[in-house]
């Protein structure tokens, strides 16, 4: 069994919805225990001007897939809960998962590069990962997750916990 962390991000709908409900959907993939979640955040856009604020979590899974199956019921998900791909990069979504880290695993494939290339350079995605894993350790960084979000500065990354909301 292998340790990954999924990213998950919503904007559209019902985000924390969205979020929890992905959350379920993980814990039905077979081969796959969802092992803990971190609280809920709303997130400023980055990278896009007028869209909404993000709700977005990192939850922790135990899985015996590989990480291009993994990717693969990701996908199905996303798809299931009504994420259209298509349009330009970064826009709205209903549901985003990501995956962040499969192991100590280095992996670059087609449609698939873990770790998340920019996760360490994203406090939507570092400030829930602290949450799960603050003193594991980025296999291509070889930073900690907490030293790593130290590094991002938190000027035009709106990061704030969603009280008494929990995954």
């Amino acid at each position: 069994m292998k340790t990954a962390y999924i990213g998950i991000g919503s904007n559209l709908g019902n985000p924390e919805k969205n979020c929890l409900e992905a959350v379920d959907r993980l814990g039905r993939i077979p081969e796959c225990k969802v092992a803990r979640v971190s609280g809920l955040y709303r997130t400023e856009p980055v990278g896009v001007n007028g869209q909404e604020y993000y709700v977005n979590c990192v939850v922790e899974v135990l899985t015996g897939l590989s990480a291009k199956r993994l990717m693969e019921r990701l996908f199905a998900i996303e798809e299931d809960m009504g994420r259209i791909r298509e349009g330009r990069r970064w826009q709205a979504r209903i549901i985003d998962l990501d995956i962040l880290l499969f192991g100590r695993e280095l992996i670059h494939e087609d449609n698939l590069t873990v770790p998340h290339p920019l996760m360490h350079r994203r406090r939507f995605v570092m400030v829930p990962m602290v949450d799960l894993a603050p003193d594991l350790i980025h296999p291509s960084l070889g930073k900690s997750m907490s030293g790593l979000l130290q590094e991002i500065p938190e000027d035009g990354q709106d990061v704030k916990p969603i009280g008494g909301l929990q995954c």
